[in-house]
């Protein structure tokens, strides 16, 4: 779980963000499913907004951590404001996620990752972009490894 910073167009919004994911690990090959929600709360009149994105990665294992990348797709139903033009934009991405994990004892590590979708989606608010996120921060490993 974490809370930060999302921005839509020129304007920054506060996200709370839970993610999840689950590996299996064969020998040294991992593949592993990540879901990450970014939940912005309703500032405006135009209510909250839900940017989900989720990825089926390959990837490599060693005891002390493990790399994957892999393709995602993304859902977005975001509030956006361009100039004084404002409206939500919804739509589906297709796009990338890459993620490294070090563990620092049996079960608990830093995670670092970044996705990189293509947001399209009808809408005069936002033309059409992609989007990037790189996040860092705590991570627990739960299970055998």
């Amino acid at each position: 779980m974490s809370v930060g910073g999302i921005l839509i167009g020129a304007e920054p919004y506060l996200a709370v963000s839970p993610n999840a994911a689950a590996s299996w690990h064969f020998g040294r090959l991992a593949l592993a499913v990540h879901d990450h929600l970014n939940i912005l709360p309703a500032i405006n009149r135009l209510g909250i907004g839900v940017y989900n994105q989720t990825a089926l990665t390959i990837g490599y294992s060693w005891s002390t951590g493990d790399a994957s990348i892999g393709p995602s797709l993304s859902f977005y139903s975001v509030p956006a404001c361009a100039g004084d033009v404002c409206g939500r934009v919804t739509g589906l991405g297709p796009g990338g996620h890459a993620q490294v994990n070090v563990y620092f004892g049996e079960h608990l590590g830093i995670s670092t990752r970044a996705n990189v979708d293509w947001l399209g989606g009808p809408g005069t608010t936002l033309p059409s972009s992609i989007a990037a996120m790189v996040f860092a921060g705590p991570i627990v490993r739960w299970g055998p490894h």
